[in-house]
C-alpha cells in the first residue's frame, strides 16, 4: 500500500469526500498543512458555506480569494478560502459577456440575483468553476478541495454534466431561439410549458427568467466549454478523491455508499483517511475482555477506574479494526491514513500540524 503523501507529489486536485461530523474539514486542512511543509504550494478551498474551515485554522474570517495562512521552511505555502457563490458566477458572467452592458444588465436582472445566491446547483457548478479558475492560475501545486457532506458532494461532481444537460434541454433551447422575447413572444411548446409554470411562481418570475436566460445569447459555448473542462479535471489522472470516515457504525454506512455512487457516476475512491480512531493500546482483545471481566468480579483493588476505563479503550479500539479494514478496501491498493482521537478540538495551526503529521506519517 502507498503512502498518502505519494499524493502531494502525483496529484493536483485532492477531493475530501464523507459524511457529516466526521472532521472532513479538519482533514482537508491538514492535508493541505502536509503537503505545504512537504514543499508544495498548496490551497484548501472549502464549498460547504460552514466557516469551519475558518475555525479549524484559526482565523476570523476566509474569502472567496486565496489567504495565505502558513509557510513554514523548506519552500511550501498553505493558502485557504471559502467559495462565494455569487461573486465567482459574477466573475463568470463579466469573463465571457460580450460587452459591459450584456454583463450588467445579467447581473441587474432580479432571476440572476435569486439564482446566483439561493439555488443549490448554481453552487455546485460555481466550485468545479472556482475549481477549474484556481487550477488555471497556475500558482498551486496541489489544491484540496473540501466538499460538504457526502450526499451533497455527489451533486457537486455532477454540476459539470448538470450544467451541459441543461443547455442541450429543448425548453431551453426554445426559450433563447433567436427571435424570441419573454413569456407574450414565446411561442408552441415553450409557451405551453411556461405558461403553466407562471400559474405557480408567477408571471413576472418567468418573465425574469425568459429575460435572463435570452440574456446569455453568445455566451453558452464559453459555458459548455468551461463545464466540459472541468469535468476533465475532476475525471483526469491529475484528481484523486479521498473519502474521509470515522469508525462509526453510521459514518462506515454512508462511506460505502458513497463509494457505490461515485463509482457509478465515473470516480473512483484513490484514498481513505480515518479520522477519530481510538488510540491505541499494549493490550490485544482478549487480555481487554479478561481485564474487563476480572475488574467486573471485584478481583483488583486499587485504580480500578483507570484500569476499567484502559480495558474499555482496548475494547473500542479492536471493535473499529473491522470496519477500519472495509474501509481501507474501498481504496483498493490507493492509500489510507489514520487520525487518532486528539485531546481537543483543532483550533489553530499547531493542532493542524499534528493532524498532518498523522496524515503524512510514513508506515
Amino acid at each position: 500500500m502507498t503512502e498518502l503523501s505519494t499524493l502531494f507529489e502525483e496529484r493536483r486536485v485532492l477531493v475530501c469526500c464523507g459524511a457529516g461530523g466526521v472532521g472532513k474539514t479538519t482533514v482537508s486542512a491538514g492535508l493541505g498543512v502536509a503537503a505545504a511543509e512537504a514543499g508544495r504550494r498548496a490551497v484548501v478551498v472549502t464549498i460547504d458555506p460552514a466557516r469551519r474551515l475558518a475555525d479549524a485554522i484559526g482565523i476570523p474570517h476566509l474569502g472567496n480569494q486565496p489567504t495565505e495562512v502558513f509557510r513554514p521552511e523548506g519552500g511550501g505555502v498553505l493558502a485557504a478560502m471559502m467559495l462565494d457563490t455569487k461573486a465567482t458566477f459574477d466573475g463568470v458572467i463579466n469573463r465571457f459577456a460580450a460587452s459591459p452592458a450584456q454583463a450588467e444588465a445579467i447581473m441587474a436582472n432580479p432571476f440572476y440575483r435569486n439564482v446566483s445566491t439561493t439555488l443549490s446547483g448554481t453552487q455546485d457548478y460555481m466550485a468545479a468553476e472556482k475549481l477549474l479558475d484556481l487550477h488555471d492560475s497556475g500558482r498551486w501545486d496541489l489544491i484540496v478541495v473540501d466538499t460538504p457532506p457526502t450526499r451533497d458532494a455527489l451533486a457537486f461532481l455532477d454540476a459539470p454534466r448538470l450544467l451541459t444537460r441543461l443547455l442541450d434541454n429543448p425548453v431551453y433551447r426554445m426559450v433563447t431561439a433567436p427571435g424570441r422575447g419573454a413569456l407574450r413572444l414565446v411561442g408552441g411548446a415553450a409557451r405551453i410549458v411556461l405558461s403553466q409554470l407562471s400559474k405557480v411562481v408567477g408571471a413576472s418570475v418567468v418573465d425574469d427568467a425568459v429575460a435572463f436566460f435570452r440574456g446569455f445569447e453568445g455566451m453558452e459555448q464559453g459555458f459548455r466549454n468551461r463545464a466540459d473542462r472541468a469535468l476533465a479535471l475532476l475525471s483526469g489522472p491529475g484528481a484523486a478523491f479521498v473519502l474521509v470516515s470515522s469508525a462509526r457504525p453510521d459514518a462506515l454506512a454512508e462511506g460505502s455508499w458513497f463509494a457505490d455512487r461515485a463509482a457509478a457516476a465515473g470516480f473512483a475512491i484513490d484514498a481513505v483517511v480515518v479520522n477519530r480512531v481510538c488510540p491505541p493500546t499494549r493490550l490485544s482483545e482478549t487480555e481487554a475482555a479478561e481485564l474487563a471481566e476480572r475488574l467486573a468480579g471485584g478481583e483488583l483493588a486499587g485504580p480500578a477506574r483507570a484500569l476499567a476505563e484502559l480495558a474499555e479503550l482496548a475494547a473500542t479500539g479492536a471493535g473499529e479494526r473491522p470496519g477500519i479494514a472495509a474501509l481501507a478496501g474501498l481504496a483498493g491498493d490507493g492509500p489510507m491514513a489514520e487520525v487518532p482521537q486528539l485531546p481537543a478540538d483543532v483550533s489553530d495551526l499547531a493542532g493542524l500540524r499534528e493532524v498532518a503529521g498523522h496524515l503524512a506519517a510514513r508506515g
